[in-house]
């Protein structure tokens, strides 16, 4: 029986492993489109957000079946909680990658300096992502723990974000639309920077 709910856990794993990879794709795929211009990455993007909702509900039910029909102990039951947990950020996350990756179908950044710090926190929030689900499949507390000085980076990518908008708009009034945009996917980035950091909290306490 025990054999049975081990390899149960394991798939679980495995699948959350996974699911995190799909995150860490879409995110990039969306940035990158933006950057490149190269706007069929988008779509890739978006269908990526459609394969992270399938991985949430496969979990969900591998979560159910191992509950209805394992007898899961006190630890295994840590591990359930915060697997549901962490489907529920990572979808967060998927959803956010593809709004990003929406609006890169209608807009192009033409500040290369706006362009550069989006792209670092792109790359930011993608390190603390699978940081985070490393941390969950190894069991690693100090990895986790990690990851909210991991999020200090992203959020202050974010003022630098805001602070060349400023001067963008300042300089001439007519970049008030292109600095909105590049504030409305700066500001999707940070939340994904967010998310993370809950789905590292989640681990400290499963490992608590």
């Amino acid at each position: 029986m025990r054999y049975k709910l081990d390899e149960q856990l394991k798939q679980i794993n495995d699948a959350l492993t996974k699911m995190g990879v799909q995150c860490e794709e879409c995110i990039t795929y969306a940035t990158q489109a933006l950057i490149t211009e190269r706007k069929e990455m988008a779509d890739l993007a978006i269908q990526l957000e459609r394969d992270i909702d399938i991985s949430q509900q496969d979990i969900q039910n591998l979560c159910m079946k191992v509950l209805l029909h394992q007898q899961p102990v006190a630890r295994d039951l840590k591990i359930i909680s915060a697997s549901l947990k962490l489907i529920t950020d990572m979808e967060r996350i998927g959803d956010q990658g593809s709004d990003i990756a929406e609006l890169t179908k209608k807009y192009e950044i033409k500040d290369v300096n706006c362009a550069i710090v989006i792209s670092k926190m792109a790359d930011a929030v993608i390190r603390m992502l699978m940081a985070a689900i490393k941390a969950f499949t190894e069991c690693d507390r100090n990895l986790a723990l990690a990851i909210d000085k991991m999020d200090d980076e992203v959020d202050n990518l974010f003022l630098q974000v805001k602070t060349n908008l400023v001067n963008l708009i300042l300089k001439d009034k007519e970049n008030g639309e292109q600095a909105l945009e590049s504030l409305m996917i700066a500001k999707y980035l940070e939340r994904i920077g967010d998310h993370t950091v809950n789905i590292s909290e989640s681990v400290v306490s499963m490992l608590s």
